[in-house]
C-alpha cells in the first residue's frame, strides 16, 4: 500500500514538472498521462512481485541485483516508449538500447559491489547468533554500521552483553552462596562440638569441675545467638527490611558512646581507645546504625591491635562527616581490601571466632552505611584502617 502511494506521487510529481517545464498541449498532458500511468502499472506490478520473491530469497545479494534491475526496467520502459513518441531514427533506438545493456552491466556490478558488504555483515551476525545458542556469551558481530542492520547488530551486541554480565554475575553469587555455607558451617562446628562434648561430660558424671562446663556452655550459647542475630541482620540489611532514619545527629556523640561500650572489651586486651575530635561534627544519619558501625569497626580493630597499643578514633569533616578507625596491628592485605567487607570474608581465613569472627562485622557495617547513603573503605596495611563518610546534614 505504501509503494502504491509513493508510485502515485511521482506520476503527480511527473505530470506538474512538464506542465511547468514543457508548457503542454491538450494531447501531449493525455499522452504523457497514459505513459506515466502504463509505467506506474508496471512498477506496481513489480513491486508485488518482488515483495512476493523477496521473502523467499535465500541470498540478499540476489535480492538487490533484482530491486536495481527492477528499477532500470522501470526506466527503460519509460524512456523506450517516450523515444517511440519522439519518432527516433533507427540508429538513435539502436544507441538507446546499446546504453541501457550497458546501464543493466552497471546495475550488476554496482548491486554486487554494493550487496557485498551488506551480505557478510549480515552472515557476522547471523555466525554470532549461532555462537549465542552454542553457549558462547562472548560472541559479538563486529558490525559497525550506520543503517538498519547496524542497528540490529548493535541491539544483538548490547543483548549478548547483558547475558555475559549476568551470567559472570550468576557464577558470583553461585561462589558466594558456595562460601557463604562453608563459612556457616565453619563457624558452627567449633561451638557445637564444643557444646556436645561439655553436654556429654555432664551426662555421664566424668566432669570435674560441673559448673566450668556450664560456663562454657553458656559461652558457646552466646556465640551461636551471635552468629544467628548477625545472620538474621545481614539479611535484612541486603533486603532492606531494616528502617534506617536520615536525620541530622551528632556523629561525634555516637562515637563517644561507642567507645563507651566498647572500652572494657579493649581493656580486657590491655588495648586503649582514643577519640579524636576537634570540633563536633553532625551528619544525616541514624544514631543506632552509627553505633553500631563505630562497635564493629572497634571490634575488628580490638582484636588486632598489639596488647598494650591505642585504637584511634577520629571524627571530622571530609566531603562529608567522616570517621577513622585505626589500630597498629598487621592491617589489611593489599589483595584482600576489595572483598574486606562481603560476608564471611578474613584476611587470615584460618583464625576461627575468637580470633578473627564470623566475618560479619564490615559487611554488617557496610550495609548500615549504605542505608544511610555514606560510603566505607578500608586502607592496606601496616597498621589496620577503615572509615566510613556520611552525607553532612
Amino acid at each position: 500500500m505504501r509503494g502504491a502511494v509513493w508510485i502515485l506521487g511521482a506520476v503527480l510529481v511527473g505530470l506538474i514538472v512538464f506542465e511547468v517545464s514543457m508548457q503542454p498541449t491538450a494531447s501531449d498532458r493525455v499522452l504523457l498521462a497514459m505513459i506515466f500511468v502504463a509505467v506506474a502499472l508496471i512498477a506496481v506490478g513489480l513491486a508485488i512481485a518482488l515483495r512476493w520473491g523477496g521473502r523467499r530469497s535465500t541470498s540478499i545479494r540476489r535480492s538487490v541485483m533484482i530491486v536495481g534491475l527492477a528499477g532500470l526496467a522501470i526506466a527503460a520502459v519509460a524512456i523506450v516508449i517516450a523515444a517511440q513518441q519522439m519518432f527516433l531514427s533507427q540508429h538513435d533506438l539502436n544507441l538507446l538500447m546499446v546504453v541501457l545493456v550497458f546501464a543493466v552491466a552497471t546495475v550488476v556490478a554496482f548491486s554486487v559491489s554494493v550487496s557485498g558488504d551488506l551480505a557478510r555483515d549480515l552472515e557476522s551476525t547471523a555466525a554470532a547468533a549461532q555462537q549465542l545458542q552454542a553457549g558462547d556469551l562472548g560472541a559479538r558481530t563486529g558490525v559497525n554500521r550506520g543503517d538498519e542492520v547496524g542497528t540490529v547488530a548493535a541491539a544483538f551486541d548490547e543483548m549478548a552483553a547483558g547475558l555475559e554480565q549476568r551470567d559472570e554475575e550468576r557464577a558470583a553469587d553461585e561462589a558466594a552462596r558456595r562460601r557463604f555455607l562453608v563459612a556457616v558451617g565453619h563457624d558452627l562446628r567449633t561451638p557445637l562440638a564444643s557444646l556436645r562434648a561439655a553436654v556429654e561430660a555432664l551426662e555421664d558424671g566424668i566432669a570435674p569441675d560441673p559448673e566450668r562446663y556450664l560456663q562454657s556452655i553458656d559461652r558457646d550459647v552466646t556465640v551461636l545467638s551471635s552468629l544467628v542475630d548477625d545472620l538474621f541482620l545481614l539479611s535484612r540489611l541486603e533486603t532492606d527490611s531494616v528502617e534506617i532514619e536520615r536525620i541530622p545527629i551528632d556523629v561525634t556523640e555516637a562515637v563517644d558512646e561507642a567507645i563507651e561500650v566498647m572500652a572494657p572489651v579493649a581493656a580486657a586486651t590491655d588495648v586503649r581507645l582514643v577519640l579524636e575530635v576537634d570540633h563536633r561534627v553532625t551528619a544525616l544519619g541514624d544514631p543506632v546504625a552509627v553505633g553500631r558501625i563505630v562497635r564493629n569497626l572497634l571490634d575488628n580493630a580490638i582484636r588486632f591491635a598489639p596488647e598494650g597499643s591505642s585504637v584511634a578514633v577520629a571524627v571530622g569533616e571530609d566531603h562529608g562527616a567522616c570517621v577513622r578507625v585505626a589500630d597498629g596491628g598487621p592491617g589489611f592485605d593489599p589483595a584482600f581490601v576489595d572483598r574486606a567487607f562481603d560476608q564471611f570474608t578474613r584476611d587470615d581465613p584460618s583464625r576461627g571466632r575468637s580470633t578473627g569472627g564470623a566475618g560479619l562485622g564490615l559487611a554488617i557495617a557496610r550495609g548500615f552505611v549504605d542505608g544511610m547513603g555514606g560510603s566505607i573503605w578500608a586502607d592496606p596495611g601496616p597498621g589496620g584502617r577503615v572509615a566510613f563518610r556520611l552525607p553532612i546534614a
